[in-house]
């Protein structure tokens, strides 16, 4: 959008150098150098409302970007608060299956002691006499 000081200026412009011009063919110099303050006033006026117009320019630019950067954080933000379901969602799942699991792990996990204890009594004496002394220190401490 063209600011009107542009449009008056212009027009002020070229009224002073016709006026100017004017002054000069009459020989006039008073219309002449009212036509040349005229169209300096013109020129000055028209510089105004070409920074005005700058000014907005750059303003409108200025938004635009703050818009789009606004747009691009909202998408990602969006994206890592879907990403952080997703892993919720799949820790829970997992946490789920483990917990559902539980007896079957405890199981196995007997079967596979009392099996290495049949095997080897006295590696597992030893073990389980150690553990215990490492407790009782733990507990009680030295003194």
């Amino acid at each position: 959008m063209v600011d009107t000081d542009r449009i008056v200026g212009g027009a002020k412009e070229l009224g002073g150098k016709i006026q100017g011009a004017a002054g000069d063919f009459v020989g006039s110099n008073r219309d002449s150098a009212e036509g040349r303050l005229r169209e300096a006033q013109g020129r000055a006026q028209d510089a105004y409302g070409q920074a005005k117009d700058t000014a907005r320019n750059v303003a409108d630019e200025a938004g635009d970007r703050a818009q789009d950067a606004y747009g691009q954080a909202k998408d990602a933000y969006g994206q890592a608060r879907s990403k952080i379901r997703d892993v919720a969602d799949n820790v829970t799942d997992y946490a789920a299956d483990a917990y559902d699991r539980r007896g079957d792990y405890l199981r196995d996990g007997r079967e596979a002691v009392s099996s290495r204890v049949e095997e080897n009594p006295l590696v597992a004496l030893l073990i389980a006499g150690a553990v215990g002394y490492g407790l009782a220190l733990l507990l009680h401490g030295r003194r």
